[in-house]
This record gives C-alpha cells, structure tokens and sequence, in this order.
C-alpha cells in the first residue's frame, strides 16, 4: 500500500510532521481545546489508586512522617523492594542493590547517565518509546535501532540484536512489556539473548514499568535472574502503571551496587530523593495486598478485547498484544500517512491516538491506541473512528 499525503491536513499540521514527538504534543495540544474528546493518546492510567495506597500516604503526613530521606531511598522502602524483585522476580538483589528513583523515566535517564561515555552504542529494540532518544543523547551515547516485527508480535530476536554489535556497543535496552507494541520478551528470547550479552560483554538495561500487566497465557519474565546476568543488568520498574500512581512519581532500580551508587550520585546534584509521602505510598503499594493488581489487570484485559473488536471492524491489523496498556496498529489499509490519520480521527472524530512516528522514524503506517478508558467509551471511540475512515473511502 502506498501511504499518500492528504491535501486535506493544514499546514500547521504539516509543518511538525517530520517530527513524530513534536506532532504527538501539537495534537495533544489541539485536542485539550476541543470538547468531547476521547483521549486514547498518553499512556496514564484512568484508574483509582488504591485506597490503601492513599490512606499509607495520609497517615505518613498526620504522623509527621514526611522529612527528608536518603537519596537512595527510604530503607524500609528499598528492602521492601529487594525483597518483591526476589520473590516475584527471581532476582537475587539486596537493598543495596536498590535505588527509589522519581519514576521510571528517571531511573531509566540515570542508568544512561551513569554507564554510557560520549561514543558508546547502546541498542534499542524499534520501534521505541522516544524518550530514550533523549537520554541517550544527553550522554553523547549513539542510538543503534533493532528491528522487530508484526508477524512476530515484536518479540526481540538474538539474532538480531548480536547483528546490531559492533566493537563501540556497550549495552542493550530491553523494554518487556513494549511500549508501544505491547509486544513481550518471551523468556526463550531473553535466555538468548544473555548469551549473546555474556559473549560480547554487554550491559543490559531492562524496562520492566509494565511487567505485572501480561495477558494470559504470556507471562513476564525477568533477563536478571539468569545465571551470569545479575552483574550486568539494571532492572527499571515504578509503581505508576501496576497500581495506577503516574501522578506520585515513584519508581525504582535494582543493579549492582556499585551501579547504583554511581546513579545517587547524579540523583544527589540533580533531583535529590523522592517525595518521602510518595515513598510511604509505594512501600504500601509493594507491601500490601496485591487484589488490586489482579482486578486491574481483569478490568484492562475486558477493555482490549474491545478494542481488538473494534480494529478488526476498522480492518486494521495489528501486533499481538501480549502486555501493558496499548495497542499498535497498521493503519495501511487507509492508504494515508499515519500522521494525518491520527489529525483527521482528531478533527472528525473527535479521537486523539498517537501516530507510529512519535515511535520511530519508519512507523508511518502505525498508530498506538491506548485502552485507558472504560469500556462504553471504547465502544464510542470505535463508533466515532468508523464514519471518519469510511468518508475518505479509507
């Protein structure tokens, strides 16, 4: 299918195309000035906290506990972890493997920091989550991109990734759930996958912000509990997603220690410790009862059945999604660039989703559909996108 440029998309529009991540915010911006849009853009749960996650937080203020903490973290609040990676995870870390970041983006921005000289290549699976880009500039680190594909659900391959290698590589970036195919690392890829990193020596940096949010039968597995890969991983995870808590900035890395020393250190001259309530509400959040995971992850699984429906009525095809909150989809179908698309379900839709470009240069044919609203207005959503590609003949 040939991806045509539609006449009818204004210039403003236009002009920011090139840029995936500066058109992404254009049309957030646009679609914060019109009324009656169904947002299935950003990636923030619509969900509640938990209730016993707010009342931790409450009773920390009233009880005066909110001072200051050590940069690394709260020390019950980094055992706590420690001991969830162990026992959930399988990974063998102690506290002082353990920092308490303000959110995953942040933990992810000071692995970089720390490990990455000017000149090293770090890998990342494409299409990626566009923040990377910029930590891995801001280290003067060079961006290698590793392919991955619909018809393997955008699972990461070995053998792609040792293709990737050259003498400069340092360190990979898994992300496992993907953000944004939803796509998973199956644990038969990731055993590989250590091969490859013991044989050439690289470090591995894991994102695993959505790896309580799996759809059966898949399951999510851990590339730090295998043999010989405890020393070279650092595993980035938050509470945000797994127990809807994106507005208290609270996430976590577990390395080896001398890695996290090196990533405090940053964090002592840049941000400082986490707002200490924040930590309070994550120690209840990984501490206490866990129904609240189960019921989330039921709530979303009904929503992306829904969602899948109402692509497949679009004729649109699309990765299976294995885990996390989003879906991405081929838009080919509709002949038209994933950009204007995106503008046109918008402006006639009145449906914001996110063009594949904000991902990675070559995803023009792609858009990411989350599944952060509940079901009736997915079905709405659906019912608004029909009429929109049915009047461009699409």
């Amino acid at each position: 299918m040939t991806i045509q440029a539609n006449p009818n998309i204004p210039d403003e529009v236009r002009a920011v195309a090139a840029d995936g991540t500066q058109l992404r915010y254009a049309l957030m911006g646009m679609a914060r000035a019109m009324d009656n849009v169904i947002a299935l853009g950003r990636g923030d749960p619509d969900l509640d906290t938990p209730p016993h996650i707010v009342a931790a937080a409450k009773a920390a203020i009233r009880a005066g506990r909110s001072g200051p903490t050590p940069v690394k973290g709260m020390e019950e609040l980094r055992a706590a972890i420690a001991e969830h990676m162990h026992e959930v995870n399988g990974l063998p870390v102690a506290a002082d493997n353990v920092m308490v970041t303000t959110g995953g983006q942040e933990g992810l921005f000071l692995a970089i920091q720390a490990l990455i000289d000017p000149g090293d290549e770090i890998l990342v699976p494409d299409p990626r989550y566009s923040s990377y880009d910029d930590a891995i500039s801001r280290a003067g680190g060079v961006m290698v991109s590793v392919p991955t594909n619909r018809d393997d659900a955008f699972n990461l391959e070995a053998e792609a990734v040792e293709a990737a290698i050259t003498p400069a590589s340092k360190a990979l970036l898994i992300v496992t759930p993907s953000n944004p195919t939803a796509g998973i690392v199956t644990e038969d890829r990731l055993r590989a996958i250590a091969d490859v990193a013991i044989r050439h020596n690289l470090i591995i940096i894991v994102d695993e912000i959505y790896g309580k949010i799996v759809y059966p039968p898949w399951r999510h597995f851990s590339i730090g509990s295998l043999p010989g890969m405890a020393e070279r991983t650092i595993t980035l995870d938050a509470f945000s997603k797994t127990y809807a808590m994106t507005g208290w900035r609270c996430g976590y890395a577990a390395a080896p220690a001398d890695v996290i020393d090196a990533m405090a250190r940053i964090k002592q001259v840049t941000t400082g410790p986490v707002a200490t309530v924040s930590q309070w509400a994550g120690l209840a959040a990984i501490s206490g009862p866990q129904d609240c995971v189960a019921d989330y992850l039921k709530i979303y699984s009904e929503r992306r059945a829904v969602l899948l429906d109402g692509l497949d009525r679009m004729g649109f095809a699309y990765g299976e999604p294995r885990g996390g909150l989003f879906v991405w989809a081929d838009c080919s179908a509709t002949g038209i660039h994933a950009t204007e698309l995106s503008y046109l379900l918008l402006k006639e839709g009145r449906v914001l989703v996110f063009p594949g470009t904000a991902f990675g240069e070559r995803w023009r044919e792609y858009v990411r559909i989350t599944m952060l609203e509940p079901i009736d207005t997915l079905r709405e959503a659906v019912e608004r996108m029909l009429p929109v590609l049915a009047r461009y003949g699409l």
